[in-house]
């Protein structure tokens, strides 16, 4: 509950009260203007950064690799979309900031833990897996119940009625 009161109550109010001080600092159509060349500017790196992740992720899915890392930038990379092109100077920030790469890292570091908590703890289907929770995972080559295993196909020859001793086969 606290973090939807931040969302929807505390945000635009820190946006309304930011968006009127700027305004009567520069004036009102250059406020009205620096949020919209943010909006530009922000969708241009939302559209280049999206198609860098998206090239990254087939790649690595071509040869054969989950592209985990990828598939955790498209995320922000599409929250970061949405908070630009929500007016306001916070949310730019933080926007812009979901769109850099060296920053996604941090903010994965800093939230990636507390989201797959809260996944795992409200009964979520969604798993964040690092590379030390595979041996966790149900298909891990690692785990001691796959049992291995050799097969032969056997052809069966026409026996035209007859049964032959030496055929070891269960019938």
């Amino acid at each position: 509950m606290p973090i939807l009161f931040i969302i929807f109550v505390v945000i635009p109010v820190i946006e309304i009260t930011l968006l009127i001080k700027v305004g009567q600092a520069i004036g009102g159509w250059y406020t009205v203007g620096l949020v919209l060349l943010s909006a530009f500017i922000g969708v241009n790196m939302l559209r280049y950064q999206g198609v860098t992740t998206l090239l990254k992720a087939r790649s690595r899915i071509e040869s054969g690799e989950i592209p985990l890392s990828e598939m955790r930038d498209g995320i922000l990379i599409a929250i970061g979309g949405a908070l630009l092109v929500t007016p306001g100077f916070v949310t730019d920030v933080i926007g812009f900031s979901c769109l850099l790469p060296f920053t996604r890292g941090l903010f994965f570091n800093l939230f990636g833990q507390r989201i797959s908590e809260a996944f795992t703890k409200g009964g979520g289907q969604a798993h964040f897996y690092s590379s030390t929770q595979h041996s966790q995972d149900p298909y891990s080559p690692n785990r001691s119940d796959i049992i291995d295993g050799d097969f032969v196909e056997v052809n069966d020859p026409p026996n035209n009625g007859q049964n032959n001793s030496d055929d070891k086969r269960l019938n």
